[in-house]
């Protein structure tokens, strides 16, 4: 895979052309194989203004395992990457969702998908937020979608903002309006929120990985369940100081075969301070196997997977589909750094972004028609 953070030279080259790969064979829903055109992960990386007042630009990408960047015909909004007017706060199956400053409604944008149309964009306000008591909804932590576009009429949407609130509304229905939770245990308040396709349910981890909580929406029901950590690795007492000095996230992952992923994400400042702002740098990462009996098995063996984190809905895809990505590795693309992490010796490669990125979202595989 392709490491654009260490030469950054590179965010300004456009000259390779998008590279589109055919998949394996994949299980579809059916449980019949088949073989799906679809684009490779891409780092959303800027946008090349078409001339010096233009409210337009060129979408800029590249590839998760090219060397250089690829400027496509593919015409976005400069205000998505670089005006703080509209604030984009997570993405899921290649959706942005943005919240306005001028209306403070959320939407959902299709602009800085690669393969969707700049001729006849698709932009869906959802309903107006509803704020619980004693809760905010200035502050998201991130959007899911339980399908891969929100015209579906049974597509879900979840938002999880920072503190005890939880919502969920469907899009596609007449009259659409949120469904809110309110989450007690303070556990989850920092929490991200993802869809699980093989559970039919939205899952959020909480702090420091003990629990899960789970949300149905067909029966409205919700669950807790504990995790019970297994084959944890053997760590020196410096090392174990060091982890606990950390800050650390928690970000749940599905395969396309149902497998989930528990992935524990320790960072921590590198002592940089850019623009007033001090730069957090990745010291460890751990992955841990879930089963149905909530047993949660460190390991460093992945198989042919490859785990994706950024501000976008985590996300994973075997590397055998897309020639060029490294098996059993997980790539990162945060505010502070980007990079990848070798799971069998635990190597990490990462290096500072840029600061005049504001998107810091990996896109998924998009399939083409």
């Amino acid at each position: 895979m392709a490491l654009l953070l260490n030469q950054p030279l590179k965010l300004l080259c456009f000259r390779r052309k998008p590279v589109l790969v055919r998949s394996s064979p994949l299980l579809s829903n059916d449980g019949l194989s088949s073989s799906l055109l679809q684009t490779p992960p891409c780092f959303i990386v800027s946008a090349k203004r078409c001339g010096r007042l233009a409210k337009e630009g060129k979408l800029v990408i590249l590839n998760t395992y090219e060397d250089d960047c690829t400027s496509l015909d593919k015409k976005v909004p400069m205000a998505l990457l670089y005006d703080n007017e509209l604030v984009t706060i997570g993405s899921s199956h290649g959706w942005i969702a943005t919240l306005s400053q001028d209306d403070g409604l959320l939407r959902l944008q299709d602009d800085l998908n690669p393969v969707a149309s700049d001729t006849n964009p698709k932009r869906i306000p959802l309903p107006p937020l509803v704020t619980l008591p004693h809760c905010q909804t200035q502050i998201v932590t991130n959007v899911s979608l339980s399908a891969s576009s929100p015209e579906d009429e049974d597509c879900v949407v979840a938002v999880k903002f920072l503190g005890p609130q939880l919502s969920f509304c469907r899009p596609a229905q007449s009259n659409s309006e949120w469904i809110n939770i309110r989450i007690e245990n303070p556990c989850f308040y920092s929490s991200r929120v993802m869809y699980s396709k093989k559970d039919n349910m939205f899952c959020i981890p909480g702090s420091g990985g003990h629990l899960i909580g789970t949300w149905d929406l067909r029966t409205h029901k919700h669950n807790l369940q504990s995790l019970q950590f297994q084959n944890l690795p053997k760590l020196t007492k410096t090392k174990q100081k060091l982890l606990d000095s950390c800050c650390k996230s928690e970000h749940l992952v599905e395969s396309p075969a149902g497998e989930t992923f528990l992935v524990k994400w320790y960072k921590k400042s590198s002592g940089k301070i850019i623009k007033g702002i001090a730069q957090m740098k990745t010291q460890a990462l751990m992955v841990f196997k879930l089963d149905e009996q909530g047993n949660a098995v460190y390991t460093q063996d992945i198989g042919d997977l490859c785990i994706f984190l950024s501000k976008s809905e985590p996300f994973c895809v075997p590397a055998s589909s897309f020639p060029g990505l490294c098996p059993n590795t997980v790539t990162l693309f945060d505010c502070d750094e980007g990079g990848f992490v070798h799971l069998d010796d635990s190597t990490i490669i990462t290096d500072v972004m840029p600061t005049s990125f504001k998107s810091n979202y990996l896109m998924p595989p998009q399939k083409l028609d």
